[in-house]
C-alpha cells in the first residue's frame, strides 16, 4: 500500500496565515491539497489562535450509535474538539485520535466528562454508525462519531476552513480520501473555535492544551 499524506506548510504572521493540510490514503494516487485561509494571532503553543473564531456549523447527522445528533445543541456549553477524517485512514486519523485520547486520559475525571471529541467522517458511505462505533470504541468509547450526506459534511468543513474532497474509487478498487488534518478547539464559554491544531501535534502538547480549551483560555 502507498499512502500520500500532505501536511501543510504554515506561513504565519501576526495577522494572517495560509494553512495547507491534507491527508490522502489509498493504494494508488494522491489527492489534492485542502486549503484554508484564516486570520490568526501569534501563539507560543502548538495551536494557532484564531483572530476570528469559527461558529459551529448547524449540523444534524447520525452518530456512532445510530441516533440523530444535533452538533450545536448537543455540544453547547462543552469544551469540544472537532476533526474531519475517516476510519480507513492508515496514518494521520488514528494517530490524531489516539494522541487526543491519551491527552484526555491525563485530565481529572470531571474535566474528562466535560470534554467532547467529535470525529466527523469525510468518507460517510463506508463509515457507517457501526463502523464508527467499533473504530472509535477501540480508541476512546466517549468519542462521538458522526456520519451522513457527504455534501452536508463538506459544507460544514468548509465553514470551518477545512477542505475535504469526495472519496475517489480507483481502478484497483481502492478508495482515495483527501481531507484537511486540522483539529479545531471550541471554547465552552461561547461555543466557538478559538484554536486550530495542525497534524503532528503530539499527545504531550494536547495534554498541555486541553485544560486551556476547557477553561476558555488562549494558548
Amino acid at each position: 500500500m502507498r499512502t500520500t499524506v500532505t501536511l501543510g506548510a504554515a506561513a504565519l504572521t501576526a495577522s494572517a496565515a495560509l494553512l495547507l493540510t491534507g491527508c490522502g490514503g489509498s493504494s494508488s494516487g494522491s489527492g489534492s491539497n485542502a486549503a484554508a485561509v484564516v486570520s490568526t494571532e501569534a501563539s507560543q503553543g502548538p495551536g494557532v489562535v484564531l483572530d476570528t473564531p469559527f461558529a459551529k456549523p448547524g449540523l444534524v447527522l447520525t452518530d456512532n450509535h445510530g441516533k440523530s445528533f444535533d452538533l450545536v445543541k448537543q455540544t453547547a456549553g462543552h469544551p469540544v474538539l472537532i476533526y474531519f477524517g475517516y476510519t480507513h485512514c492508515p496514518d494521520v486519523c488514528p494517530t490524531t485520535m489516539s494522541d487526543i485520547a491519551l491527552a484526555k486520559s491525563k485530565l481529572p475525571a470531571a474535566e474528562q466528562a466535560r470534554l467532547q471529541v467529535v470525529f466527523i467522517s469525510s468518507d460517510p458511505d463506508r463509515d457507517t454508525p457501526a463502523r464508527l462505533n467499533a473504530w472509535l470504541g477501540a480508541i476512546d468509547k466517549s468519542f462521538i462519531g458522526l456520519t451522513g450526506k457527504f455534501s452536508t459534511i463538506q459544507a460544514a468543513a468548509r465553514s470551518l476552513g477545512v477542505g475535504i474532497d469526495p472519496p475517489v474509487k480507483e481502478k484497483d478498487g481502492s478508495v482515495t480520501v483527501t481531507h484537511g488534518a486540522e483539529v479545531l478547539g471550541f471554547w465552552p464559554k461561547d461555543n466557538k473555535a478559538h484554536v486550530l491544531y495542525m497534524a503532528g501535534t503530539t499527545a504531550d502538547q494536547y495534554a498541555r492544551e486541553l485544560p486551556k480549551i476547557i477553561r476558555s483560555e488562549k494558548s
